[in-house]
């Protein structure tokens, strides 16, 4: 059975809009952080949490036999094709230090094959929405369809990376560095936003490792709908996670793959 998706729509536009409640009530506030890791950092907060069971309420609420995986909570798993992927707050060290490029990730999956996705970021008024094959902007009234760019060769790209910090190996920062030099520009540091300014054709390139489904998969809709291409660094399927490479065009992602296909 096929969803409605004007119900889909909606729902979804619902959920991030009373997420965007509690994630806004914190931001650049005083807040406690908890540290997720013994060693390292991996931080989250009560915005994390309270964003997130609110999605999952408004979701369980128009879908309740879909199953839910999320960032911070408890799975709800069920015999469904469906399934929801939340992150209420990816980037959360962007939104602990004040930086307005966190985002909050709302995906749908049929058969593990994403099919609709949502990046919303409250504070600038954004929202990225892919559904049916569309993917547009959404600014308060204004509705923008979403274009990757034209650009075709590596040397004309724009990048984005979380931090260079994040590839693990020697063998993984040295491929990294490879693809810096070829491309025109790289910048860091913006987490989910990136492939939302990928989607709008405002850069060319995103290349990360080690992502977890939730940081993902609710992109890969609003990428593929826009027109650009996604997959993990041997080609396949970004579902799941893993390394991630995503592209404006089949010749920069052709160019950049050949170099990270370690």
């Amino acid at each position: 059975m096929e969803l409605d998706e004007k119900k889909l729509k909606e729902t979804m536009l619902k959920a991030t809009n009373e997420a965007a409640k509690e994630t806004l009530a914190f931001f650049r506030m005083p807040l406690d952080v908890e540290n997720k890791y013994k060693s390292g950092f991996d931080p989250v907060t009560i915005a994390d949490k309270n964003a997130e069971k609110i999605i999952r309420e408004i979701i369980s609420s128009a879908f309740p036999d879909h199953s839910i995986y999320g960032e911070e909570l408890d799975d709800k798993v069920t015999n469904s094709a469906y399934s929801w992927v939340i992150d209420p707050i990816d980037g959360t060290r962007s939104f602990i230090s004040g930086l307005p490029v966190w985002g909050t990730l709302i995906g749908l999956k049929k058969h593990d094959k994403a099919i609709a996705g949502l990046m919303s970021q409250p504070y600038i008024g954004e929202i990225f929405i892919a559904i049916n094959g569309k993917a547009e902007l959404i600014q308060k009234d204004k509705i923008t369809p979403l274009k990757v760019s034209k650009k075709t060769k590596l040397s004309e790209a724009t990048m984005f990376t979380t931090t260079p910090e994040l590839f693990s190996t020697p063998k993984q920062k040295a491929a990294f560095r490879q693809v810096e030099d070829k491309v025109l520009l790289s910048r860091y540091g913006i987490d989910c936003y990136a492939y939302a300014l990928l989607a709008m054709g405002q850069i060319d390139l995103v290349i990360e490792p080690d992502l977890k489904p939730c940081d993902i998969a609710p992109l890969i809709a609003i990428i593929e709908n826009a027109g650009g291409i996604i997959s993990n660094w041997n080609g396949q399927s970004a579902e799941n996670g893993g390394n991630i490479i995503a592209a404006a065009s089949r010749e920069i992602y052709d160019s950049a793959l050949e170099i990270m296909n370690l």
